[in-house]
């Protein structure tokens, strides 16, 4: 017998699963900032480390998404992705109170986000 979640269930397990990749985002971010501190790292060096980043946090967003949703993960993960995206920019707008970069930018980044979640939930 197949185990169901109640419809309830799933929008709290992906607010859950968008603050651990927030939460992953920032501890790496840190992180970044340490190496850029002690290396001196270039322009074109950070724009990947936060790129590199910006994926491996909707994949492990995605991951933890998979592993609880069970069903349809790789939608659930894409989903993820999409949303972590959503979140990113509207941090960035709200913080900013412009949109950064232009539309190649943008479609990037959820691109990036969308791939990265899908990866996780197939992953899972």
């Amino acid at each position: 017998m197949e185990q169901t979640m109640s419809k309830n269930a799933k929008p709290l397990l992906m607010m859950k699963a968008l603050v651990l990749a927030y939460a992953v985002t920032g501890i790496l971010l840190l992180v970044l900032a340490f190496l850029l501190y002690k290396l001196g790292l270039g322009e074109s060096q950070v724009n990947l480390g936060i790129m590199v980043i910006y994926i491996l946090s909707s994949l492990l967003g995605g991951f933890y998404m998979g592993k609880k949703v069970k069903i349809r993960r790789f939608l659930w993960g894409m989903g993820l992705g999409v949303g972590y995206a959503c979140l990113l920019t509207a941090v960035t707008f709200l913080t900013e109170h412009q949109m950064r970069g232009d539309m190649k930018e943008m479609a990037l980044l959820f691109f990036l986000c969308t791939i990265g979640g899908a990866l996780g939930g197939m992953l899972s």
